[in-house]
């Protein structure tokens, strides 16, 4: 028999669940009855469907990686008992206090046992500056290695007394210690002998949200802008603490709000008082918050003519709306600028460079200890020059003019967030000004928040490549970290997956994009395989087995999804606009370099862009080895192919032997297959962690088989117009015709500007 129930009959149910029991006695008999089918009906149902449990419990993905689950096993809880159930935070700032409730909370939850007691009965002992230099003579601890905002978490002994204390020299490290020592704990490690010592080797560790003041994020597929500007500065959601408390909790100290593609209204005062606000509740957690700003804001706001940064008038218009910032937000971090791209009013409107344009800001924020973050994203098709090539070209003739309160904030490849970039040639190519790092953590170009995608190794890629610019071992990271050229500041930036789904970033895999790039903020050298294992025991399982599959499943995704989309150095050949599936025929648009035809120059004599010598030259830009290396197809890495030649379909490719066209279609079928084979492996999954988690990764991965197949016919039937080859006999013939795949359209995709 089939049994169905309609929307208000299932309602009615709930209500009834729901109702006190004194009331429910008091209906009518025969409503009642009615009511009571309809129950008997709702649990037949949902019992035969197996989901019953799951309708009204579950992990849904809120609490990240701070789940704080109790520890089952006995011999671990008696000894974390014993060494965390009394603890003391000295001094009451509000940090201390955050410090405090977090303790109290995660202990209560862990172990079951949180007394904030005296410090001569506690065995945990948390302290910050005059505090933890006390207790580090007392206990013989080095405190001078806590460094900045580091930290101390170790186990001491004296006159047979044992403690494990977490000492910093700053509130915010000995909150950051805080989470380190609750870290170990959810990881189930053994704190007897405990000894780290831990400082972030990067000073600026931001977010960068693309979210607008309507609550549109550009980019973002995870939902609405978790700010709800309209209902600041009186509305406060709890999900603002819960989003400090995460970022706290991996060293992220600095979030710039709103778009770069800002809108001049977020410096009116009515705007201001809703970013105090925001100030407000993050500082505790130690993070500062920054604003990205429209350059022509005294025009668009202020009254002024112009927006020329040597006008007298503008440079006070400047230095007078920093001083009204920080008259309410004493701690503001400073700005982000987007200028001159894409449409961006910027200095070079008046024929001025970007150092001085940065260098005017910089002089507004200076008294005040505010940065400027100064983006090296700039393209223009008037140039006359290659894409991939114009940061650099506009950007290094300026090394050394920007004040030392700027950094340039340059993506992590010369393009656009691609799957996969060489990194961008800047990196190492201007010694004297401190360079930024930025990533994208929301994926724009990765198959959006559906996509099983773990960006750890590919940040781990990008910052252990060698730059060559003070010779072997001048790596990207040693670059940003300020190592490499001491600079006094440094930083990293990534541009946020966070919106307003319960699970914070639209799949419960993604949120450890989010983690793993404030672990590789806090530490660049940080292993992508680690971070990842940390995480997933976090925030889905602390069983072995699960452990090891979902790790390994996290490891490959990334290599799976250029194999899905851009194998062998292709780049940029996705639709029009969204950026949403393949569209390696788009040739339409207003300017070349938007157009996907652009990048893979796809022709009956190859594939390819050739940015050799004999082609743009772009290899020039890099160090060597690295310009002669990637010069030549028989020494460039397979995966930079096609990013720095065009190769005939009859190259032969070195791993596999086989001609490209045969390799290229391999690849297409290969990541295909490997997104169904990690679909099956999360299958053999079911029961090991949570239900919902599980279901929603399931969901997701159902959506990306599908796409890997579409990513799969379309480009092999698109390239193949070109090879003039056919699909090599281990493989088939797409069901789909060309035709019908570049007629599919998405006018609603998420995500555009």
């Amino acid at each position: 028999m089939r049994l169905t129930l309609g929307f208000h009959e299932i309602r009615l149910v709930i209500l009834l669940l729901r109702m006190p029991y004194f009331c429910r006695i008091n209906i009518r008999v025969k409503y009642f009855k009615d009511v009571m089918k309809y129950l008997i009906v709702f649990f037949l149902l949902v019992s035969q469907c197996g989901f019953a449990s799951n309708l009204f419990h579950g992990e849904d993905g809120y609490r990240l990686w701070l789940k704080y689950d109790a520890i089952q096993q006995s011999e671990l809880l008696k000894s974390y008992t014993e060494l965390l159930g009394n603890y003391h935070v000295y001094g009451d700032s509000d940090t201390m206090q955050v410090a405090r409730e977090e303790l109290q909370f995660a202990l209560g939850n862990m172990i079951n046992r949180s007394r904030h007691v005296g410090a001569d009965e506690a065995t945990l002992l948390v302290a910050s500056g005059e505090n933890a230099t006390q207790l580090a003579e007392r206990y013989s601890v080095n405190i001078g290695r806590a460094e900045g905002e580091g930290y101390i978490v170790k186990q001491v002994t004296n006159n047979n007394e044992t403690k494990i204390v977490v000492l910093a020299n700053t509130d915010a490290g000995a909150l950051y210690g805080v989470f380190r020592l609750l870290k170990e704990v959810q990881l189930h490690k053994p704190l007897h002998a405990l000894n780290i010592i831990s400082a972030p080797k990067i000073s600026l560790r931001v977010l960068n949200h693309w979210d607008d003041l309507d609550r549109h994020v550009e980019r973002g597929y995870a939902g609405q802008s978790i700010w709800d500007w309209h209902k600041l500065p009186e509305y406060r959601y709890q999900r603002y603490v819960d989003y400090a408390r995460a970022n706290a909790s991996v060293g992220i100290n600095g979030t710039v709000l709103n778009n770069v593609n800002a809108d001049p209204l977020i410096l009116t005062p009515h705007y201001l008082e809703k970013v105090k606000v925001l100030a407000d509740l993050f500082r505790p957690y130690g993070i500062r918050v920054y604003l990205s700003v429209k350059f022509s804001s005294p025009q668009l706001i202020g009254n002024l003519s112009t927006s020329d940064p040597i006008d007298p008038e503008v440079q006070q218009w400047w230095k007078d709306k920093v001083a009204e910032i920080y008259a309410d937000i004493p701690d503001f971090g400073g700005f982000l600028v987007k200028a001159n791209s894409e449409g961006q009013p910027g200095p070079g409107d008046f024929g001025r460079t970007h150092a001085q344009g940065a260098n005017m800001l910089a002089k507004a924020l200076a008294p005040f200890g505010g940065n400027v973050m100064w983006r090296a994203f700039v393209y223009a098709n008037e140039k006359g020059e290659e894409r991939s090539k114009q940061a650099y070209s506009e950007f290094t003739p300026l090394d050394g003019k920007f004040d030392e309160n700027v950094l340039v904030q340059v993506k992590n490849g010369p393009i656009d967030f691609q799957p996969r970039e060489p990194f961008s040639p800047l990196f190492g190519a201007m010694p004297e000004t401190p360079l930024m790092m930025e990533f994208q953590i929301t994926m724009e170009y990765l198959g959006f928040s559906t996509h099983f995608v773990y960006l750890g190794p590919m940040y781990e890629e990008v910052l252990q490549s060698d730059t060559y610019a003070k010779g072997e071992g001048s790596t990207v990271a040693k670059v940003i970290d300020g190592e490499l050229f001491d600079h006094r500041i440094s930083g990293m930036a990534g541009v946020s997956n966070i919106g307003t789904d319960r699970n914070w970033t639209g799949h419960i895999i993604l949120q450890s994009n989010w983690y793993v790039f404030g672990r590789m903020a806090w530490d660049p050298e940080s292993k992508a395989s680690e971070v990842a294992e940390d995480w997933v025991r976090m925030t889905l399982s602390n069983e072995k087995s699960a452990v090891a599959a979902i790790t390994n499943m996290m490891m490959t995704s990334h290599q799976t999804v250029v194999d899905v989309m851009t194998p062998l150095g292709l780049h940029h050949i996705m639709g029009a606009g969204h950026h949403y599936g393949p569209g390696p025929w788009v040739d339409s648009l207003g300017r070349d370099d938007w157009n996907s035809t652009y990048y893979h120059r796809a022709a009956k004599d190859g594939i390819g862009f050739d940015r050799t010598p004999e082609g743009v030259n772009a290899t020039e830009q890099y160090f060597s080895p690295l310009k002669e290396l990637w010069s030549n197809p028989q020494s460039t890495p397979e995966k930079y192919l096609l990013w720095f030649h065009h190769l005939p379909w009859d190259f032969e490719v070195e791993s596999s032997g086989r001609p490209l066209w045969d390799e290229l279609v391999y690849r297409y079928f290969q990541g295909a297959e490997q997104v169904s084979e990690m679909a099956a492996k999360w299958d053999d999954l079911e029961g090991q962690i949570d239900p919902l988690q599980f279901r929603q990764v399931q969901m997701a991965l159902d959506i990306q088989e599908k796409e890997a197949i579409w990513w799969r016919d379309a480009c092999v039937l698109y390239f193949q117009q070109f090879s003039e080859r056919p699909i090599p006999a281990k493989w088939f013939t797409p069901k789909h015709s060309l035709a019908e795949l570049k007629a599919r359209s998405f006018p609603h995709a998420p995500g555009q500007g």
